[in-house]
């Protein structure tokens, strides 16, 4: 009996350390979700998008709205833990009762080194405010840990703000548009853009609301889960 007990003592010992690990709860690790905080622009707005993506198309190119993504202008675009929608919801709309539709206006079309294209929108102050505003209500939410764009590195500006707020297009750095179409390998995107700028896009319009969207690696959402309308304008 005594070396039966011996000899299985070591056992007994792996069965409780192994009971014990067990016992410990691991660390929960939640996976970050991109969420773009965005202002919606008005009729006259989708129109000009729906317009020359009609003319993209007559070259074979497919833009974001012809592919059924919302006509937007980012506001703030960064990554959260997942779970963070609800209070990120609660910010936004805090924030959309305070305001009222105003003007904006979409002029000419611009094409990048890296072939995105976007119709410009002008600058304005109101436009910008809005960004301000959410950026600083609901950048505390953000994941800290999330990676820095190896572009932004090249950017002081861009990457002093990305450290800060989790984007690189913030603030001083703010920069509206509408995108129409990311790392397009179309060279029929020369022609369009010559096109274009013979005959500029122009529309007034407004912005009438904020939306949250999930977005994807382009910044198109893949999911909207809230919009807030300005004082009910829809139109």
């Amino acid at each position: 009996m005594l070396k039966l007990s011996v000899i299985n003592r070591p056992k007994l010992l792996l069965v409780s350390l192994i009971a014990l690990i067990i016992s410990i709860p691991l660390p929960s690790f939640a996976k970050s979700v991109s969420i773009n905080v965005f202002a919606i622009p008005s009729k006259p707005i989708i129109n000009l998008v729906e317009q020359t993506s009609d003319v993209l198309k007559e070259q074979g190119m497919i833009s974001f709205y012809e592919k059924g993504m919302p006509v937007h202008a980012t506001l703030y675009l960064t990554d959260y833990a997942q779970g963070s929608e609800d209070a990120i919801k609660r910010a936004v709309k805090s924030i959309a009762e305070q305001h009222q539709s105003f003007p904006l206006t979409a002029q000419g079309f611009s094409v990048s080194q890296s072939n995105w294209a976007f119709l410009n929108l002008h600058y304005s102050s109101k436009l910008q405010r809005l960004s301000d505003e959410v950026t600083l209500a609901i950048s505390p939410l953000r994941d800290t840990n999330a990676a820095v764009p190896s572009w932004v590195k090249h950017y002081p500006n861009k990457l002093t703000a990305f450290e800060r707020y989790g984007s690189p297009n913030v603030f001083q750095n703010f920069q509206p548009h509408l995108t129409l179409l990311a790392n397009e390998k179309s060279p029929k995107l020369a022609t369009v853009n010559k096109y274009m700028q013979a005959q500029e896009p122009l529309a007034q319009g407004k912005i009438i609301g904020i939306g949250i969207g999930i977005s994807d690696q382009f910044g198109q959402q893949q999911q909207v889960i809230a919009e807030y309308f300005f004082n009910n304008d829809k139109n």
